[in-house]
C-alpha cells in the first residue's frame, strides 16, 4: 500500500498542474481531508502528513472521532445540517459547508449568540437541480447570501458549495463547477460582498474544480482509499437530549461508529 506522503505528493502535483492551467497559484487551494468512515488514526496520519482540514459529512461521527484525535486541524462540516444538531455543529466544527436555507442560518445565528460563537459558513447550492442533492436553488443564493449578511450577525459567509453529479468523466462536472463559481462573482458584485471560498471537486473530478476555481476541494478515497464498511449503528446527539443509543465498533476497528439513518 503506498503511503499516504507518497500520494499526497501525487495530488498536491495534479492540484498544481491545474492550478497552471487556469493560471493560479496552488497556494490558493487548499485539501479537506474527509475521513468519513474511517477511524481516528486516519485522522492522525492526514495530520503527520501535513493536511490542515479535516472533513466530516455527520456531526455524531465527528463527535467521538475529534476528542479521539491529535489537536492541530480544522474541522469542517460537509455534510448535510440538521436544525437539532446545530449546537453540537458550533461546538465541534470550525467551519460548516452545508448551509441550504435562511432558516437553518437564523437558527446557527441564534445558537452561536447563545454561545459566544462565531461560525464561518458557506451557503450549499444545488447547481445541477438533482433531487437527491441537497442545496438551494441557484436563483435563491442571492437573496439568502443578503438575509446573512443584513440578519445573521454572528455569521460569516465565507462562500459557497455544490456537487456535481456522479460521472466517469471528470469533464462532464465543469459546467456545474463554473456555474458555481459564475454565481459566486455575481453575489459578490451584487451585494459588495467578498466570497473567497468555493467548496467543490472531489476524489473524481478535483483538477477540474480547481481549473474552475475551487479553493477547497474534498478528498477522501483519493488519499485514504475505499471507505472501510459500517459495522453498528447507534442514534445520536440532537440539541436537547444529549446521546442515545448502543453499538460500539467502528468503521475501522476502534471507537464507536455513529450513523443516523435519516
Amino acid at each position: 500500500m503506498r503511503e499516504l506522503c507518497d500520494i499526497l505528493e501525487e495530488v498536491n502535483r495534479r492540484i498544481a498542474a491545474a492550478c497552471g492551467r487556469a493560471g493560479r497559484s496552488p497556494s490558493e487551494v487548499d485539501i479537506v481531508a474527509v475521513t468519513k468512515t474511517h477511524g481516528a488514526e486516519v485522522v492522525d496520519e492526514a495530520r503527520a502528513a501535513g493536511l490542515r482540514i479535516v472533513g466530516e459529512n455527520k456531526v455524531q461521527e465527528a463527535a467521538w472521532k475529534k476528542p479521539a484525535s491529535a489537536s492541530g486541524p480544522e474541522w469542517h462540516l460537509i455534510g448535510h445540517l440538521q436544525g437539532n444538531k446545530v449546537r453540537h455543529a458550533l461546538e465541534l466544527f470550525d467551519c460548516i459547508h452545508s448551509v441550504d436555507t435562511a432558516k437553518l442560518a437564523d437558527r446557527i445565528n441564534f445558537i452561536a449568540d447563545e454561545m459566544g460563537a462565531s461560525p464561518r459558513i458557506l451557503l450549499e447550492v444545488n447547481v445541477s437541480g438533482e433531487k437527491s442533492k441537497s442545496g438551494m436553488r441557484p436563483e435563491d443564493v442571492e437573496s439568502v447570501a443578503r438575509h446573512i449578511v443584513e440578519e445573521c450577525p454572528r455569521v460569516t459567509l465565507e462562500g459557497l458549495m455544490t456537487m456535481a453529479p456522479f460521472s466517469e468523466n471528470p469533464e462532464d462536472a465543469r459546467p456545474y463547477f463554473r456555474r458555481l463559481r459564475e454565481i459566486r462573482d455575481s453575489v459578490q458584485d451584487r451585494l459588495n460582498i467578498a466570497l473567497p471560498r468555493l467548496s467543490m471537486g472531489m476524489s473524481g473530478d478535483y483538477e477540474v474544480a480547481v481549473e474552475e476555481g475551487a479553493t477547497w476541494v474534498r478528498l477522501g478515497t483519493v488519499l485514504f482509499g475505499e471507505r472501510p464498511k459500517i459495522k453498528s449503528v447507534r442514534a445520536v446527539a440532537d440539541d436537547v437530549g444529549g446521546f442515545t443509543g448502543g453499538g460500539l465498533d467502528s468503521y475501522s476497528g476502534e471507537g464507536p461508529t455513529v450513523r443516523v439513518l435519516d
